[in-house]
């Protein structure tokens, strides 16, 4: 090689090896250090942007459980509150049953009548306190479908419908009104008549309300199904949830993970380059001096 003073073609190979052993041990110490191969777009521009992408869509995902999660938890209020009426309707028809034996007196129907009517009171009040969210469920007043957002997108595949006869009136004049022969149904004529005591007189009625109640018993069994195959809805769509986010988080480690035993050894490789380069650079500083020699 030619001696020259001017260009150290020795120290600037020197220096460019250096340089590049110096960015693979930075490069090394970030990955190991995030944990992460892809640091930057510069590190794989195409898998960087997907990584991007994957990432927003597993925070979305973890909405979409939130969402399925609080459905299914609206739908257990509403079911349990539903056992809650069945069970006072389960009472009122066993008092109807109790009085229409014929063998109680005017004042032991009064007693009967007057724990009717507390229990279609209770009805009504756990109706009209049915909440959820600031949603009442039981009153009347939602009167359109409620959509669960469970999925990625905008289109129908990642909602549930919540049918408005989920949120059907459960107050006592509603739940009796629905036979014609007593269409102004309250609490106090349903009570009259399951007691068969209107404050005065026997009326005998017992026997007919007996079937009444059977039926919206029934009526409450209905909704309650409805409510389950929701359930089983929401629950499936959590399910699918549960193994998209799993499948995307492995697709994401696969991508961007850095493995740290290749890192490390990447790591170590570098040191000792950059040592080496290091070293070796003071040498080739050291060549122009020699052309002084032949002077």
């Amino acid at each position: 090689m030619t001696l020259t003073i001017n260009t150290n073609m020795s120290s600037l190979i020197v220096q460019s090896n250096l340089n590049a052993a110096t960015n693979m041990l930075n490069r090394s110490i970030e990955r190991m250090t995030t944990g992460f191969k892809i640091n930057h777009a510069s590190d794989n521009a195409a898998g960087y942007s997907i990584a991007i992408n994957w990432k927003k869509q597993l925070s979305s995902l973890d909405v979409a459980a939130d969402n399925a999660a609080t459905g299914a938890d609206m739908m257990t209020t509403l079911e349990d509150t539903y056992s809650l009426i069945s069970t006072h309707l389960q009472r009122v028809r066993d008092l109807t049953e109790q009085a229409a034996n014929g063998t109680y007196g005017s004042e032991s129907l009064k007693a009967i009548s007057s724990e009717i009517t507390a229990r279609l009171e209770e009805i009504d009040r756990i109706a009209n306190n049915c909440d959820f969210n600031g949603l009442r469920m039981m009153d009347g007043s939602m009167k359109n479908d409620v959509f669960l957002q469970i999925g990625l997108y905008s289109d129908t595949d990642s909602q549930i419908a919540l049918s408005k006869n989920l949120f059907l009136d459960a107050h006592v004049a509603t739940l009796f009104t629905d036979f014609g022969d007593t269409p102004d149904a309250t609490i106090e004529s349903v009570a009259k008549l399951c007691s068969g005591y209107d404050g005065s007189v026997i009326t005998g009625n017992q026997k007919d309300m007996l079937n009444k109640i059977d039926s919206v018993i029934n009526q409450i069994s209905a909704r309650n199904t409805t409510l389950g195959a929701a359930q089983n809805r929401i629950e499936s769509a959590a399910e699918s949830i549960g193994v998209q986010t799993e499948n995307l988080t492995s697709s994401l480690s696969t991508l961007r993970d850095a493995d740290i035993a290749e890192e490390s050894s990447n790591y170590i490789k570098a040191q000792i380059l950059q040592q080496a380069s290091a070293t070796l650079l003071a040498t080739a500083n050291q060549a122009p001096s020699i052309a002084l020699n032949l002077l």
